[in-house]
């Protein structure tokens, strides 16, 4: 998709460039100079710059990296030269480059390469699917895929434990080869019995602190790992990938960032907050960094170190964007809960289909404070995972206690929860009070939303699941996202769900709670720049910022509201260069 395929209106700029070059002097007026040539011009359409200071405009300039100017048309034509190239936007929607708030920049890549789940309707298409896997697989090779929910399924088997099915036919089907299916949340995944043995899973294997091997009433496992439970087949996974060579390992994590961008750029998102990467994965991206071949902005935060790594290397490690930089690193992500539909998440009351559990905690407090403390020393943000109202309460605990323990105004951190998702109405004016960034994730809410309720019950899910409109109330600041490849990195549908909340079964999940439509655009743009210190950089349209753009089909501000979902990115501009043309 080269720039060559673009529609270059020569003779309208140089008509355009030669009015604008005319120079008018009398006495009483001073000469009127023309502006340096713009390498791009977009005209002809709406532009919401979500700048208050400009407002809306028909038109951009784009020089270098950076917004020019924006305005009319006539005011634009003057940066129309004979080199210039011009976009006709004939009607449609400009605006600042969607921002992933969160998401996982790696994994979106990975689940392009292995079985995708995501739209299987029973557990007999996932066999079906490893069935054709293993007949191309040789013996011993390992089968990975993602994305499979069974709360989304048609049916699930009758001797199915705690809603999910057993592995046996999938060992039917794959004697002879390990096989891993992710949760679509990541907070859960299913191994055959080669898998299981391979990781050396049995009878006597005890639960891990923070995880379950989901058992049958024999105590035989039945393939689903709760939680941390995974990492007891992760660690043989690494030692299975680490057979391959150096090269080979670079060539693999290249395809993947290069097929992460693409679903990126096809969907108007231009920077991409990665929720999670360990310091030799960041060294990778600095490398491609410095090559100039990351496809978008990447804002990582720190995951998967030890206390003790990071107090020894933070400091090496922090990168704040300079010039047309690609990669930031300035906070660290962790981890105090699990998800909700894999019973992982932490309440403060139990589960209304498991009450003898009020979920997991994955990363103990008295650790997550002690990162928070290291944190503050190095001028690095925290961005912690919390889900359920337990998880919630603690985490705003935990930076409470270390600010009061240092005397930090805690506003000027602007510290974030990652999710958010189910909170006490107690805790709500919390976060405005405190300013922590609430980074959620709109589909998650109309995703999930079918499903709460066996969960929770009806009547905590109303008063504690995604309140947006109280914490937008109460002064918080929300980003947005889709916590891809948990969800499809689809801007347009998380906007939608934002300002709808409608479910898949036609009715809308507590609506009281929508998002306005100029708030859930707010939170998709300049939101998640002031959620990662980049607002004077992204964000918006203001001249002088990032030419980061996307193009729209619609506009999604004024259309009815259920034509959001046929919207189009038409164009996606990253550092002024055309990286997607529809």
């Amino acid at each position: 998709m080269g720039l060559r395929i673009l529609a270059i209106a020569l003779v309208s700029a140089l008509a355009l460039s030669g009015c604008s070059n005319e120079k008018e002097q009398t006495s009483e007026t001073q000469p009127v100079t023309t502006p340096e040539p713009a390498d791009l011009v977009l005209r002809g359409g709406k532009v919401v710059t979500l700048d208050p200071a400009i407002g809306e405009a028909e038109a951009i300039a784009v020089r270098g990296y950076t917004v020019a100017a924006v305005g009319t048309n006539d005011e634009i034509g003057a940066y129309i030269g004979p080199e210039t190239t011009v976009i006709e936007l004939d009607g449609q929607l400009a605006i600042p480059g969607f921002i992933e708030g969160h998401g996982h920049y790696l994994g979106l890549g990975r689940a392009q390469q292995i079985l995708d789940l995501n739209n299987i309707a029973n557990w007999d298409e996932a066999v079906g699917m490893v069935a054709v896997a293993v007949d191309s697989a040789e013996p011993g090779e390992w089968i990975f895929g993602r994305g499979w929910h069974q709360e989304k399924w048609d049916r699930v088997p009758e001797d199915a434990v705690d809603g999910v099915p057993r592995n046996d036919t999938l060992n039917i089907v794959a004697p002879d080869n390990p096989v891993y299916l992710g949760h679509a949340s990541g907070h859960a995944s299913f191994a055959n019995d080669a898998a299981l043995a391979a990781a050396g899973i049995d009878e006597k294997t005890p639960d891990p602190a923070g995880g379950t091997i989901v058992r049958t009433p024999e105590g035989k496992a039945t393939g689903l790992l709760r939680e941390t439970a995974q990492r007891l087949v992760s660690a043989t996974i690494a030692a299975y990938t680490s057979r391959q060579t150096e090269e080979q390992l670079d060539q693999v994590l290249r395809a993947r960032v290069h097929l992460a961008g693409q679903e990126a750029l096809r969907h108007g998102v231009t920077s991409f907050h990665d929720a999670g990467s360990s310091f030799e994965t960041i060294d990778f991206f600095k490398k491609l960094e410095t090559e100039g071949t990351l496809p978008v902005r990447l804002y990582v935060m720190v995951r998967g170190e030890s206390n003790e790594e990071l107090a020894e290397k933070l400091g090496q490690y922090k990168m704040v964007a300079e010039g047309n930089e690609f990669l930031t690193v300035r906070s660290i992500k962790r981890q105090i809960d699990g998800a909700l539909g894999a019973h992982g998440a932490w309440l403060l009351e139990p589960y209304e289909d498991m009450p003898d559990s009020r979920g997991l905690v994955l990363e103990s407090i008295e650790d997550i404070e002690r990162t928070a403390e290291i944190a503050l020393e190095h001028g690095f943000q925290v961005n912690t995972h919390a889900i359920g109202t337990r998880a919630n309460r603690e985490t705003l605990d935990i930076y409470e206690r270390v600010w009061a323990g240092t005397r930090t105004d805690g506003k000027t951190l602007r510290w974030r929860i990652e999710h958010s998702q189910h909170i006490h109405p107690d805790d709500v004016p919390r976060f405005g009070q405190l300013g922590v960034i609430a980074a959620m994730q709109g589909i998650h809410c109309t995703s999930d939303g079918p499903w709460i309720p066996s969960r929770l019950g009806a009547e905590r899910t109303r008063i504690t699941s995604y309140p947006w409109r109280d914490l937008i109330n109460s002064g918080a600041l929300i980003g947005n996202g889709t916590d891809v490849p948990v969800e499809p990195i689809d801007a347009i549908a998380s906007y939608y769900a934002s300002v709808s909340r409608m479910m898949r079964t036609g009715e809308q999940f507590h609506p009281e709670q929508v998002m306005t439509r100029m708030e859930a655009l707010e939170s998709y743009t300049i939101n998640n720049a002031v959620a990662a210190f980049e607002e004077h950089i992204k964000g918006s349209l203001t001249p002088g910022k990032f030419a980061d753009i996307a193009v729209l089909s619609q506009d999604i501000l004024t259309i009815a509201e259920e034509d959001i979902p046929a919207t189009r990115v038409t164009y996606t501009i990253v550092g002024g260069k055309v990286k997607y043309a529809r």
